[in-house]
């Protein structure tokens, strides 16, 4: 035992046995820390916010509201995790973030070796709060993401299911690709007359709250879309639902999605305001979707239409897009419903880049220019393919951009010459 100083927030159900064994060894100094007792999650969010650093945050797993938030906001304030679970084999913790766990029976000597091992003494009335997130775990292969996000009539929706259409017609992609509906307004379950409303987006981001699910679970958890060759998860069923999704666990979501598919076309609504720019840390979370979405694409599509209002808004999402933090070069402008007349393009890209903000419109890409076909509602109501030249257009020009970034689709297998006859049998990672 060393003579540092730890200070150790501590949350457990009532009379739980080693909440009050950790406090007798605190009382009486057995134990080189400072132990804090909080009686609920919301406490412990409170002391968190305080500005005084804590070394770490010892919890047991059976406390209330236990998720991915807790856990990384205790490492946003530089807190260690420790969790304390006797059913260890049945929860990963430390795949969900979690810096070790203990059983129920942990003595002394346990705690202090987690403690030395993962967190930070310190002093008494340090006040100091260090930056930066808790350590990061090594992540697995990911495949690519296109965002798609525009103003309600520009035809994001449409443009979303071209697109996957597009990337599911390319037979590198494996038939391993996703269109994922994060738009407050969901509409993607009309558009594909899906019979069952769930499982969805809410379903997965809960499954990810409290576990972190297997490739095979998330794409079960997606409908098959055969004569398209695309998967898809619906969204929202009411706009309201968005309370329910953590925006830990839906950063999860997102990403376990991307590692289960080798492309994902995200369908998002087009507000990305946050805290920053509006003091409401409720609205951040409404737009949590498309925000997380966005932040993470390798290419956002952003849809406008040619008229005068349209163009006004697809600068304004462009701009938009740019104070979120997402590269110009990531941004491909989609003029959606555009004239076929060269000169009228030619007058359109010149709008587009002439009123986008500042010195970012130097590295946006030329727009692509969607015609606009009568054939379309056709195509929603009979359930039947979209045409093929649109989508793949968007496709070749967002890949141009992905390749330009060396973000390029990623192997799921690693190949191996073999002798014949040598193979008995064939795993995949992941599964």
């Amino acid at each position: 035992m060393t003579g540092a100083t730890f200070t150790v927030l501590g949350l457990a159900p009532p009379r739980t046995r080693w909440f009050g064994e950790l406090s007798a060894w605190a009382m009486s100094g057995v134990l080189p820390i400072e132990f804090v007792k909080c009686i609920s999650t919301e406490e412990l969010r409170a002391r968190l916010r305080s500005g005084r650093y804590h070394s770490a945050l010892v919890v047991d797993a059976g406390t209330s509201r236990l998720d991915r938030d807790v856990i990384a906001a205790a490492h946003e304030s530089g807190c260690a995790v420790v969790i304390v679970d006797d059913d260890r084999q049945r929860r990963d913790w430390v795949a969900l973030g979690a810096d070790a766990s203990l059983g129920r029976d942990f003595d002394r000597s346990d705690l202090i070796a987690v403690l030395e091992a993962h967190a930070r003494p310190v002093d008494p009335v340090d006040a100091v709060i260090p930056s930066g997130d808790g350590p990061a775990s090594s992540a697995p292969w990911e495949g690519t993401l296109v965002a798609v996000i525009g103003r309600t009539g520009s035809g994001v929706s449409t443009i979303s299911a071209a697109v996957a259409q597009s990337y599911a017609d390319d037979a590198r992609h494996g038939q391993l690709v996703l269109l994922a509906d994060l738009a407050l307004e969901s509409d993607q379950a009309l558009l594909h007359d899906a019979v069952d409303v769930l499982p969805g987006v809410q379903e997965l981001v809960e499954s990810h709250r409290i576990g972190a699910p297997t490739a095979r679970d998330v794409r079960a958890g997606a409908f098959a879309v055969p004569h398209r060759g695309y998967d898809l998860l619906l969204g929202l069923r009411r706009s309201s639902d968005w309370v329910a999704l953590r925006p830990r666990s839906l950063e999860a979501a997102v990403r376990s999605l991307c590692r289960s598919y080798r492309v994902v076309v995200a369908d998002c609504s087009p507000e990305l305001m946050g805290e920053r720019e509006t003091g409401s840390m409720d609205l951040e979370e409404r737009n949590a979707a498309a925000r997380v979405a966005t932040s993470n694409a390798d290419v956002v599509m952003a849809v406008g239409t040619p008229s005068l209002v349209g163009v006004r808004s697809l600068v304004r999402q462009v701009d938009a897009l740019i104070d979120h933090g997402v590269d110009a070069g990531r941004i491909l402008t989609v003029v959606n419903r555009a004239p076929r007349s060269a000169r009228a393009r030619s007058e359109l890209t010149r709008a587009v880049h002439g009123l986008v903000d500042g010195p970012p419109r130097e590295a946006l890409a030329t727009p692509v220019f969607v015609s606009d076909r009568s054939s379309i509602d056709d195509v929603h109501r009979s359930g039947g393919r979209f045409p093929a030249q649109p989508g793949r257009r968007l496709r070749d020009a967002a890949q141009a951009l992905c390749d330009r970034a060396g973000a390029l689709v990623p192997d799921t297998e690693t190949y191996e010459r073999v002798a014949p006859g040598s193979l008995v049998t064939l795993t995949v990672d992941g599964e």
